[in-house]
């Protein structure tokens, strides 16, 4: 059974005691935290982008657009260059992020995200307090693949954006495998050929021993945004280990997943509103 909880100012109230008062934080993020902080995928910042493939494809968001079976390569990695660039190296630091990055600096804290844009890093959070499970717009990979690693794109996706003519890039840009030669992949989690290379072990050995180490201390477990599309990485385990850990607190912010089960629902903070708001009114709490 399930419990449905509006947000009050109360539980703000609470929230912030919690946060206060966790010998650790472990936070989960998905797609509403960056949706809070203003990098949306459709709307005018897609236009501002991509007008000349909005004219041609008819595109209406930005990450439909992503899975278009462009014509050629180069046409691929001109609108792919550009959608690394504005979501993953040219965006600022931003007020939500940086905003739970100051309620958490001082706490034992780790973060858990199914985002792929970097927003943690860029807005200061330790790297190796950072598991990003689902990939990362950074990470180029072989496509077949033929082994497990991944190559930073950076400075070639800005090569790409800048000396792309007509939605083309220069064909002497477009990456291949140095192993294989297959052509090279975004290292996403789309399908059964992501590669979880070295690091992505390392984080994810890390985030294990984070838990084993406080899995019966006052833990509060904060979901961000997380959305149903993959609700068995961040939100069912948090719910879980809340359940079996008696000193720990659940807590949610988000504007449309909010319910928790009945078996935790004394020990569970759940509010129905913005990330960025709620964050910014904790803080002055």
């Amino acid at each position: 059974m399930l419990r449905f909880i509006e947000a009050s100012s109360r539980q703000i109230e609470q929230l912030a005691s919690c946060l206060s008062n966790a010998q650790a934080v472990v936070i989960g993020a998905g797609a509403g935290m960056s949706a809070s902080a203003g990098f949306s995928y459709s709307g005018k910042r897609f236009e501002t982008h991509f007008a000349d493939f909005i004219e041609k494809y008819g595109f209406r968001d930005m990450y439909s657009a992503g899975f278009y079976p462009y014509e050629t390569r180069e046409k691929f990695w001109a609108y792919w260059s550009r959608y690394i660039l504005i979501n993953r190296y040219d965006q600022p630091a931003t007020k939500p992020y940086e905003d739970l990055l100051s309620l958490v600096k001082d706490k034992d804290y780790f973060v858990l995200t199914t985002n792929v844009d970097h927003c943690f890093q860029t807005a200061g959070f330790q790297k190796e307090r950072l598991f990003y499970t689902q990939g990362d717009y950074g990470l180029w990979q072989c496509s077949k693949p033929c082994h497990l690693s991944t190559y930073d794109n950076e400075e070639t996706v800005r090569r790409m954006a800048a000396e792309q003519k007509e939605m083309r890039v220069p064909s002497g840009l477009i990456p291949y495998c140095p192993l294989c030669g297959a052509p090279m992949s975004m290292n996403l989690r789309t399908d059964e050929t992501f590669v979880e290379d070295e690091g992505w072990h390392a984080a994810a050995g890390r985030y294990k021993n984070f838990l084993m180490k406080h899995k019966d201390a006052p833990v509060l477990y904060l979901e961000l945004g997380v959305g149903e599309n993959t609700p068995g990485i961040i939100k069912y385990p948090f719910m879980q280990m809340a359940y079996q850990n008696k000193n720990a607190v659940y807590a949610s912010i988000n504007r449309l997943h909010t319910w928790i089960p009945r078996e935790i629902a004394d020990r569970s903070i759940v509010l129905q509103q913005d990330i960025g708001e709620t964050l910014e009114l904790i803080l002055d709490t």
